[in-house]
């Protein structure tokens, strides 16, 4: 026999070793960036100890569906740029923008309830109103944002939630907030407010009257089409326990490395957001004068119809949206996104490039052409998200394709 110690119980012993969870290397300094934490599951030193996690004697972790430190960092950020004060709670941080919008719905309300929400929402966010709600007997009232009194003959006696958008997806119409804000206060409902589009940059809703604010984190906030989570908080510790609630019972979870994305970029977003609005700006005014285009909407042009609504709300920042509808339909839109071969594309807002959308074979897609056309998106509609690029660039490539456009027009008329 050998006299060597057996090499398979020592390679035995090692693989042991190797798979044994170990602590955090300790360190007397700390980290300059927010570590990634992937873990799905924090350990306790035994049942009391977790006990006190659960009843909140203690903070930390315990599964990370639950809560992790990426959300928590993230969060912790968005609600400092929202106003989220310590006497309100915490906002919760969802896997999406529709992630975070569901857990309001499924958090805050029951079957019975009903739901007046702004007519001009976000294609998706229209849907789950309109079909997918009804099926858990929440029904819903649509209603023009930019008309208070509209709100008000929607309203009912089982009313629980308003929702509107400060200014509109797609058709970047301005909600008549001061008049909505007092509505639901005089009928007890609650005020939600998506603020994807306006960000707190421009407009913070708790300021305003809201009892909810969301985001669609995805967009302007992380900046970088890399990331895609959603955020949401309300005035009470009781509502935002309700939400986090919902986030955990249905799987909202957010991913660690989006929210590690996210928080990344949310630190260049006040100057990407100035930026970008002044390219808006720029481009906007460039497009109204260019043949071929029917209709430029900019909530900072004098020509927009809720103008001197968007000058009071949002102080000068008009944000990064342009939308614009080219004269002729859907040849005319084509021509226009092939000759913008620059310009991504893409239906998504809030990069730190500009993106092309085309509401009616994306985001409304799901609206039957009628109801596209009450809201003013035709084949011809187009909306820009507006990035950081050089403004100069970027109108001389909207001018090349527009001027596409108007030739598919004339090749048209001319057969």
């Amino acid at each position: 026999m050998s006299d060597r110690p057996d090499a398979n119980a020592k390679g035995a012993d090692a693989r042991r070793s190797i798979v044994r969870r170990m602590a955090a290397t300790p360190s007397a300094s700390t980290p300059l960036v927010t570590p990634i934490q992937p873990a799905v599951a924090w350990r306790s030193a035994d049942a009391d100890a977790l006990d006190d996690l659960y009843l909140g004697r203690a903070h930390g972790y315990t599964y990370a569906r639950e809560a992790h430190p990426n959300a928590d960092a993230l969060g912790a950020k968005i609600d400092w740029l929202e106003g989220v004060t310590p006497a309100m709670g915490r906002g919760v941080v969802a896997g999406s923008g529709m992630g975070a919008l569901t857990a309001m719905f499924l958090g805050l309300l029951k079957a019975g309830d009903h739901v007046v929400a702004g007519d001009q929402l976000y294609g998706k966010s229209l849907k789950l109103l309109r079909h997918d709600l009804p099926r858990f007997g929440v029904s819903a009232t649509f209603a023009d944002p930019t008309d208070a009194r509209a709100f008000a003959q929607a309203i009912r006696p089982e009313t629980r939630l308003i929702l509107v958008e400060v200014v509109s997806n797609p058709t970047l119409r301005v909600a008549d907030m001061e008049g909505i804000a007092a509505l639901a206060q005089a009928h007890g409902a609650l005020l939600a407010v998506d603020n994807t589009f306006t960000t707190p940059r421009a407009y913070r809703p708790f300021d305003h009257g809201a009892d909810i604010v969301i985001h669609s984190v995805t967009k302007l906030l992380a900046g970088h089409s890399d990331a895609t989570l959603g955020w949401a908080a309300a005035t009470t510790p009781e509502r935002n326990a309700a939400m986090r609630d919902a986030v955990m019972s249905w799987g909202l979870t957010p991913s660690p490395f989006d929210c590690w994305l996210a928080e990344r970029g949310l630190h260049s977003f006040d100057l990407r957001f100035e930026r970008a609005s002044a390219n808006a700006a720029r481009l906007a005014d460039a497009l109204a004068g260019m043949k071929g285009v029917a209709q430029v909407l900019y909530p900072g042009r004098p020509d927009h119809p809720d103008c001197n609504r968007a000058g009071d709300l949002l102080q000068g920042r008009f944000g990064n949206m342009v939308s614009f509808r080219l004269k002729g339909g859907r040849t005319q839109a084509n021509a226009f996104l092939r000759a913008a071969s620059d310009l991504p594309f893409a239906p998504t807002l809030g990069d730190v490039a500009t993106t092309l959308s085309h509401p009616a074979s994306s985001s409304h897609r799901a609206l039957s052409e009628t109801d596209r056309a009450r809201l003013g998106i035709d084949e011809g509609f187009i909306r820009v998200s507006v990035g950081i690029e050089d403004a100069d660039q970027l109108i001389a490539e909207f001018g090349g394709a527009v001027a596409a456009a108007a030739q598919a027009s004339a090749g048209a008329a001319a057969r």
